[in-house]
């Protein structure tokens, strides 16, 4: 099926920065590897194109579509970067790690590195539940890109103030082991181009065209980078859609959609609002729902697919009875419909905490399962523990990985 009108000016569109607003099932991951490939066939050099999204899963699956967007073959070196934010400034930093006073080789710290070394450093008395919120300030700092005299000279309270004298030591501490955490991945970079014009000019060179989706997901840091490597030119694509942002309790400022109207006069908008995924009357009932929403910019989904069902709405008293009742729905559809089997149906939450109710209700009723997701394959004791190890062989002054080996 061709792009429709809209996603078609989307992809085609390269004079200058573009805003692609872009509602629910609309197309929005068509639009950013059919504008690679547009690029591409425009002459930009494909090593040249960097596509920045919020996950790994999302960067797989976007790779996949551009390679079959793109002519086969090539060296891997010469094919567009698709990969995430911290990734791209993982490669950054491996590049640049001299400028930041890094040493080839460094470590990045992950969650449950960072905060043992904050314990190191926090005073004996902190309780836990303290640590967390000094921790919570610190990686807030890190996702403005501040410092930690930066920090203190912008704390507001006495916790906000003992928080950047932490954040200070623990810095200090983590530098020792030529070591760095995840939200450095961003931070640093974000320091080394805004205030050395010649790696910025270099970094705009090495990526001539930026597409980021997710955009409304981007926090303050993030915005910064895209900036700085987009440039006065502001070579760039954002996709995103600020009724879709939900992640402002961990660090994202929907406000960045506005920040780009305020930073580029010249920047263009383009509104994808044809859904190719929900029935008319889910439409109309999302539409109803968002039109309470702040907007920056309004607009209004629609769909050429058919009405559909009418919406039940199901009201259950805890989150017990809910289970109950979604374990019941499925035992009888699988009941009175003998075509359907266990694995044709599928039950989604919000969170792993919320799996609990749904595994006991279906165990009740017989019901086989399958679960998905769960405890991160990284966060294993055991795969931590090797990672110790290969951290120590490629960083011997990582003291926090021999601890643990």
């Amino acid at each position: 099926m061709s792009p429709n009108p809209a996603q078609r000016a989307a992809i085609e569109y390269t004079r200058g920065p573009l805003l692609v607003l872009a509602g629910a099932g609309s197309g929005k991951t068509r639009v950013i590897t059919e504008k690679i490939a547009h690029l591409v066939r425009s002459g930009v050099a494909p090593q040249k194109i960097a596509a920045i999204t919020f996950t790994n899963r999302a960067a797989r699956e976007m790779r996949d579509r551009v390679g079959r967007c793109l002519p086969p073959g090539g060296e891997p070196s010469r094919q567009p970067s698709i990969t995430t934010f911290h990734a791209l400034g993982l490669r950054f930093l491996q590049i640049e790690c001299a400028s930041v006073g890094l040493r080839p080789g460094f470590s990045v710290f992950g969650a449950d590195d960072s905060a043992a070394q904050l314990r190191e450093v926090a005073p004996a008395s902190t309780r836990p539940d303290a640590l967390e919120v000094l921790r919570a300030l610190i990686a807030r700092a890190k996702n403005d890109a501040l410092t930690p005299a930066e920090a203190e000279a912008a704390a507001q309270s006495p916790r906000e103030r003992e928080a950047a004298r932490l954040y200070a030591a623990y810095q200090r501490r983590i530098s020792a082991f030529n070591a760095l955490d995840f939200d450095d991945l961003i931070r640093l970079p974000v320091r080394l181009l805004e205030d050395n014009g010649d790696v910025a000019v270099a970094w705009r060179e090495r990526i001539h065209y930026l597409l980021i989706d997710e955009y409304q997901d981007s926090n303050r840091a993030q915005y910064r980078m895209v900036k700085a490597l987009a440039g006065p030119r502001g070579a760039f694509t954002a996709v995103g859609d600020d009724d879709q942002s939900i992640y402002s309790w961990r660090g994202a400022a929907p406000e960045n959609l506005a920040e780009l109207a305020r930073d580029y006069a010249d920047l263009k908008v383009i509104t994808l609002a044809q859904n190719y995924r929900c029935s008319g009357r889910i439409l109309r009932a999302a539409n109803a729902l968002i039109a309470h929403n702040p907007h920056v910019h309004a607009k209004q989904l629609w769909s050429a697919l058919p009405e559909g069902s009418p919406i039940r709405v199901l009201a259950c008293a805890d989150a017990e009875a809910e289970a109950s009742r979604v374990a019941g729905e499925v035992w009888q559809h699988a009941r009175h419909d003998a075509t359907t089997r266990w694995q044709d149906c599928a039950v989604l939450y919000r969170g792993n905490h919320q799996s609990r109710a749904f595994e006991k209700a279906l165990r009740a009723l017989g019901i086989p399962y399958h679960l998905s997701g769960g405890q991160s394959f990284f966060e294993r004791t055991e795969v931590r523990d090797l990672l110790a190890w290969l951290r120590l062989l490629a960083n011997p002054d990582d003291d926090a990985a021999f601890l643990r080996a």
